[in-house]
């Protein structure tokens, strides 16, 4: 198993993910382009200014920018009923992307010898970022920081790796397949976080 075709898995469920909510939205076909590239790439962005990566680097994934930008233009003209089946796995692979994308955003973190906070902040940033862009500009609230267990798999990640607890190959894909599965389960299971509204409680008056 190789991590660059984590990495393209990742990239094109996202790129994937934001092409759906732009045809949602009836946005055209700039605005599929520029969701698909936020969704993907946005979370990498965000990382690399706190982390204080040059912005040029975005731009050495030529081969990923081509990837996505064909993938979008398949999912553009495909049929309907095949993008109907993007509700059934698309979560799958969206998982796959948030688990390949946090633990890509840690190890960056540990490389340049941050901190254990920064390593998580990494993580997450990398791995939910791009879709909290996506909401953003197509004028959702960000589902990840209200209704699922997202969040916390991309921080569980950044926590393994900040801690040193990956020494090996098989531990780093063993941390890839865990997030993948937990992530999967929250969704099965409906896992979610504790919340308090301060919402006046409505009574009813039949």
């Amino acid at each position: 198993m190789s991590w660059d075709w984590f990495n393209v898995i990742g990239t094109v469920a996202f790129v994937i993910s934001g092409a759906v909510v732009a045809m949602e939205e009836e946005y055209d076909l700039l605005g599929v382009i520029v969701l698909g590239l936020t969704t993907a790439f946005g979370g990498g962005v965000v990382r690399n200014l706190l982390l204080g990566i040059p912005m040029t680097t975005i731009w050495e994934q030529g081969t990923l920018f081509t990837i996505a930008l064909a993938t979008m233009l398949i999912v553009f003209v495909l049929p309907y009923k095949y993008i109907h089946y993007w509700n059934r796995w698309g979560l799958f692979f969206d998982a796959v992307g948030l688990s390949a994308f946090a633990i890509q955003g840690a190890i960056f973190a540990t490389q340049m010898k941050y901190p254990l906070s920064a390593t998580i902040v990494a993580a997450v940033m990398t791995g939910i970022g791009g879709g909290i862009i996506r909401d953003v500009l197509a004028g959702r609230k960000p589902l990840v920081l209200k209704e699922e267990i997202y969040a916390v798999w991309a921080m569980v990640a950044g926590l393994a790796v900040g801690m040193k607890w990956i020494q090996t190959p098989f531990h780093l894909y063993f941390l890839f397949c865990a997030i993948v599965v937990f992530r999967m389960l929250s969704v099965f299971y409906r896992w979610k976080l504790p919340r308090r509204s301060l919402k006046p409680a409505t009574i009813s008056t039949e």
